[in-house]
């Protein structure tokens, strides 16, 4: 069921976390809960938001993300886990299925900051995709499973004295909203500083 905005410019976010273990109850889920927090301190612009938490299979990945774009209305959707090598995991494949345009910046980008912790990164698949229909577009990023790699992703790296030293992807994120038609999103500069061009800068 479509969600109604309260405000022209409020932001639907959908949040999708995929594990076989947390979506069977076997422990608790931590992805959904860190992106909650991170959104209620980054964004300055109204949101609201609506949840899944569902297991590691394709079919119902693909089912999940279609209905919180096309009938939900979300103009973002993020999920948490299933981005690595092993047989279980194949958000990337669901991501992509029902994507429309691949966006591969943003999982370089997300691998890029990885990097600078642990060598690993590089087996992470994340993708993201925009997906159209005839009335609306929504931009589609997996995102890492734990807490502190998806804020690292999301806001990015930065110095002692708060200076950015290598951006996150969501910097990007709200001018990428605006061109598929989507709300005018408006951060906080502390946690995440969005990036426009001076001609897409909305007047104050």
């Amino acid at each position: 069921m479509k969600k109604t905005r309260n405000h022209p410019d409020e932001l639907l976010i959908g949040l999708v976390s995929i594990s076989d273990r947390a979506s069977t109850g076997v422990y608790e889920d931590q992805g959904v809960p860190a992106l909650k927090d991170w959104f209620a301190q980054a964004l300055s612009s109204p949101w609201q938001m609506e949840t899944r938490l569902i297991p590691d299979v394709q079919s119902t990945i693909e089912k999940t993300l279609i209905e919180l774009v096309d009938e939900v209305g979300c103009d973002l959707v993020l999920t948490t886990g299933g981005t690595g090598p092993a047989r279980r995991d194949v958000t990337p494949e669901a991501t992509l299925a029902v994507g429309t345009k691949p966006m591969p910046g943003f999982g370089e980008q997300m691998r890029q900051i990885s990097l600078r912790f642990v060598p690993t990164a590089i087996l992470s698949r994340q993708v993201a995709v925009i997906r159209e229909t005839p009335e609306h577009a929504a931009l589609i990023m997996n995102l890492p499973g734990q807490p502190k790699s998806i804020r690292e992703t999301l806001e990015g790296l930065k110095d002692e004295s708060g200076k950015s030293i290598v951006p996150g992807i969501f910097s990007a994120v709200p001018y990428c909203i605006d061109l598929i038609g989507g709300p005018y999103i408006e951060t906080q500069e502390t946690v995440c500083k969005a990036f426009r061009p001076k001609s897409a800068l909305r007047a104050k």
